[in-house]
């Protein structure tokens, strides 16, 4: 059998190229998600190799305190053999089958089970899908078929507000409400509407927090009004808006917008991909929180604490029972869905991390330590180029300005920049978005580096203050 061979010249090239380190590789193929397309193929990442409970480590050995949980969603900390044991089993035992049609696993078929037993009121279907994005244009699709079926395809429109973040795809791009998203990709305009940011800062506002609700609510009935109630199918919304700014609503919305809702036939689709599995201090906050039970419950990140992709759509006997009695005989198929819809190593993993939830009640320390984190934050404020700290338990953000004028102006960017190079420079990560500096750190962290989260972001905010003084920003 006759052998190829190299050419020399082939054979020395091979040789004598040096490979690429991961920061060159990275910057010279990865199109990141959220990337600055202005300096694509020149930015360096910082590459993140190894990880254990709260802290990273770079690919040259630095140390960083992780205050940003990953992407929201490294709720149980790094390294935990629980749940690499459990995927790994899964993996051994059976890595996958297709979920399709009346083909199940077990791992979703007892997962379906305990999320319907966390889940408030009657929650108890469960569609499974690949993250929080596919779960919210899910939900989204249920909604539309669920009046469609009943002979209403006119109720479509959908209430969702400004500053939301539902995800990435096509539709949940098109349901967010961020400006800065906003960009040369395509938006779905024709029945998507968006509402008023409900953010209420007392620190900052005019407006009591009630003035701010009947504000709100006003506008609420006024669009409904507008677009009219047997046109719209769905009011979507996170019970705090995280990405759009950790923007908490004032007390009493949740509820409010919940039975505004009811009045008009409206479904509510709560999406917690960010406020549930502990966050918040509970498995899921509608109903512990904010005394709602949605028609539909949205989950991803924290159910698997980020160690594989999963997402779901709970969804209430109501809503699944009328799909049911509703469904055209000659099209009863309900076509949606992904080849790793109720993935069995990303089922078996979710198990395991709500198994480890409860025996550590990590909820229960997410509510301990959840206060003091924002009283510790709140001492920040004290620093002129802080502008107002805002958040919820293990959620929250610090927002910078240069005194001028407050919002997310070229100048409080930059600002903001700094204070995020600071901190990465001391070995802390937060999440730099426009002026903020974004915080959601793993649920297992303690007081002592809560105490260093502060005493790091300080020296940063200080550093900074100096640098604006000097004309350097």
């Amino acid at each position: 059998m006759e052998t190829l061979a190299h050419s020399p010249s082939e054979m020395e090239t091979a040789e004598t190229t040096p490979a690429e380190t991961a920061s060159e590789a990275d910057a010279r193929h990865v199109l990141h998600p959220w990337a600055d397309l202005s300096g694509l193929g020149e930015q360096t990442s910082l590459v993140i190799s190894q990880a254990k409970g709260v802290r990273v480590h770079d690919s040259s050995g630095k140390t960083y305190l992780d205050a940003i949980g990953g992407m929201w969603c490294m709720t149980l900390g790094y390294g935990r053999e629980e749940l690499a044991e459990a995927m790994a089993d899964q993996a051994r035992r059976m890595a996958y089958y297709t979920p399709f049609g009346d083909l199940s696993s077990e791992p979703a078929a007892r997962l379906a089970e305990r999320l319907s037993q966390l889940a408030p009121g009657d929650l108890n279907r469960v569609h499974f899908t690949t993250c929080g994005s596919t779960a919210v244009e899910s939900a989204i699709r249920i909604a539309h078929y669920h009046f469609a079926a009943q002979g209403r395809p006119e109720k479509r429109h959908i209430l969702s507000r400004i500053n939301a973040y539902h995800g990435g795809t096509y539709l949940t791009q098109s349901l967010s409400g961020k400006d800065a998203d906003r960009t040369h990709f395509q938006y779905e305009t024709d029945f998507v509407h968006h509402l008023s940011s409900p953010g209420h800062d007392p620190d900052r506002s005019n407006l009591s927090g009630a003035e701010k609700l009947q504000q709100l609510l006003d506008e609420m009935e006024a669009k409904i009004a507008r677009i009219g109630a047997d046109n719209i199918a769905c009011f979507i919304a996170e019970p705090i808006l995280a990405s759009g700014g950790v923007l908490t609503p004032p007390e009493g919305y949740q509820k409010a917008t919940f039975d505004l809702c009811r009045k008009h036939g409206i479904l509510y689709i709560s999406d917690e991909v960010v406020t549930g599995f502990g966050r918040l201090g509970h498995f899921f906050a509608s109903e512990a929180r904010f005394g709602i039970q949605p028609d539909m419950i949205i989950t991803a990140k924290g159910l698997t604490s980020g160690y594989q992709p999963l997402g779901a759509v709970l969804i209430s006997d109501r809503i699944s029972d009328a799909l049911a009695e509703a469904a055209p005989k000659d099209k009863p198929v309900f076509s949606n869905g992904f080849t790793y819809s109720g993935h069995p190593v990303a089922c078996a993993v979710a198990l395991a991390n709500i198994e480890i939830m409860e025996q550590e009640d990590i909820c229960g320390h997410a509510r301990d330590v959840g206060p003091y984190f924002i009283q510790r934050l709140r001492e920040l404020r004290d620093n002129p180029i802080v502008y107002t700290v805002r958040g919820d338990h293990l959620m929250a953000c610090v927002e910078c300005w240069t005194g001028e004028e407050a919002g997310p102006n070229a100048a409080n960017i930059a600002l903001a920049q700094k204070v995020d190079a600071y901190c990465q420079e001391a070995g802390l990560l937060v999440r730099p978005y426009e002026n903020l500096c974004i915080l959601s750190p793993p649920l297992i962290i303690d007081r002592p580096d809560i105490d260093r989260i502060i005493a790091t972001l300080s020296d940063a905010l200080a550093q900074a203050k100096a640098d604006l003084a000097a004309g350097d920003i």
